[in-house]
């Protein structure tokens, strides 16, 4: 059974750093794409930031370029998302999705383009 459980959200001040994880199961952790999505109250479901397990490369939104950072651990089948700088616009529920196919970078960040969802966890960001 696939499964991603995504943690590591709570309420942070403007300013401070989380780091999220999203952990694989189910699944060979190698030739696929992981990305991180968020949707804020109202919003639709936005890409943020996905990466490839096979030659890590890396796609950023650019309304978080500069201050997170997405990374691997692929023998622990884990994906990390670091949040730095933080500001209240990234209040959302964020959600690790993986694609098992390959992905061009022009669409890595559109939630259209992957197959398998986690639970989400929730980024609150006080002013």
């Amino acid at each position: 059974e696939v499964q991603l459980q995504a943690s590591g959200g709570g309420l942070v001040q403007a300013g401070g750093s989380l780091r999220l994880s999203c952990a694989a199961s189910g699944f060979t952790f190698d030739d696929y794409a992981i990305g991180w999505f968020r949707q804020a109250p109202g919003k639709e479901r936005e890409g943020v930031s996905c990466i490839s397990s096979s030659d890590g490369s890396t796609v950023y939104a650019d309304s978080v370029k500069g201050r997170f950072t997405i990374s691997s651990d692929n023998a622990k089948n884990t994906v990390y998302l670091r949040m730095n700088s933080l500001k209240p616009e990234d209040t959302a529920v964020y959600y690790c999705a993986a694609r098992t196919s390959p992905i061009d970078r022009s669409i890595a960040t559109s939630p259209l383009e992957y197959d398998y969802w986690g639970q989400g966890t929730e980024v609150t960001v006080s002013s």
